[in-house]
């Protein structure tokens, strides 16, 4: 059998680094596209030449024409306009929206069997974007949001406690915006609650800080946002569906009255394997921590309506 073919649309940092991963883990061999001529083909180069001295032998390639993701098992949008600062996600709406509408059109001609992760702003609208112009299977599509925040979460928990952050367990769920939910309750550090270890407002200030995560990294950078910790989490959800891990991580995934929410993309848990979403996890949430998912998921909804 012979290697999955992974596009990752989108050679800026995010992209790029994405890619970087990607050809690391030996995932697949990796087609890096972009609209600007001769920088997705030498940032390609340059990974392919990385690849003696790490290790990796898959194919890495670069192109300006999207008709090259042809065939492709994964394509990971990362393509976009990125966050100044004082900017929202949501203010990316109309320019993102447009170029993630050509891009899932062109997914939809050259790639129809393709599993497609969203990572472009404002993150759970685009994905539904991208669900409605390709007219794939939900199973088939997805936004990446839920592994980044929850990874964002247990650093912060690891660094307060001064624990290793492997042993720390995160969720969070939501819409990857300023209404994300972390859930303290199912958040833990070698099995043990949180809620055990940290006081109630100690934790109430890290749930903020996590819901800020990504603004506290665009106002240091003055220019683009984060791309390290997005680029390891999109790497995350393309090995557990490519080796078929079913992992259970959280993502945005078009819910059918799941938590109560229907007809929207919100960040859950999910199982991914190599056929994509393969099951849809519900918690049993209190009714504060489900009022606030569906809040989430409603101003989800609101911004798709103005799309």
């Amino acid at each position: 059998m012979g290697r999955p073919k992974l596009a990752v649309i989108g050679a800026g940092m995010v992209g790029a680094t994405t890619a970087q991963r990607l050809a690391e883990k030996e995932l697949g061999n990796v087609v890096l596209t972009d609209v600007i001529p001769g920088m997705p083909q030498g940032k390609a180069l340059d990974l392919l030449q990385a690849g003696p001295v790490e290790g990796y032998g898959v194919s890495v390639t670069g192109s300006n024409d999207i008709a090259d993701i042809a065939g492709s098992d994964i394509v990971v949008i990362t393509a976009g306009i990125a966050r100044k600062p004082g900017m929202s996600r949501d203010g990316l709406l109309k320019i993102n929206g447009e170029i993630v509408s050509g891009l899932a059109d062109a997914i939809r001609s050259h790639a129809p069997h393709a599993i497609v992760i969203v990572v472009t702003n404002p993150l759970d609208v685009m994905t539904q974007l991208v669900h409605r112009r390709t007219q794939f299977d939900a199973s088939r599509v997805m936004g990446m949001a839920g592994v980044l925040d929850s990874a964002r979460f247990r650093t912060f928990i690891a660094a307060e406690l001064g624990v290793a952050v492997n042993d720390v367990a995160a969720m969070v769920l939501g819409g990857h915006g300023d209404s994300m939910v972390p859930l303290p309750r199912f958040s833990t550090v070698s099995g043990i609650p949180i809620t055990e270890l940290l006081p109630a407002q100690r934790i109430d200030e890290l749930v903020e800080r996590t819901r800020n995560g990504g603004a506290e990294i665009v106002n240091l950078l003055k220019q683009g946002s984060a791309w390290y910790a997005p680029s390891a989490s999109v790497a995350c959800m393309v090995e557990s569906i490519v080796r078929d891990q079913k992992r259970l991580l959280p993502a945005s995934v078009y819910l059918t009255g799941q938590y109560g929410i229907k007809d929207v993309f919100a960040g859950v848990p999910v199982k991914l394997g190599a056929s994509g979403v393969e099951q849809i996890v519900e918690l049993k949430l209190t009714p504060a921590e489900l009022a606030a998912l569906r809040k989430s998921a409603e101003e989800v909804r609101a911004l798709a309506e103005r799309l």
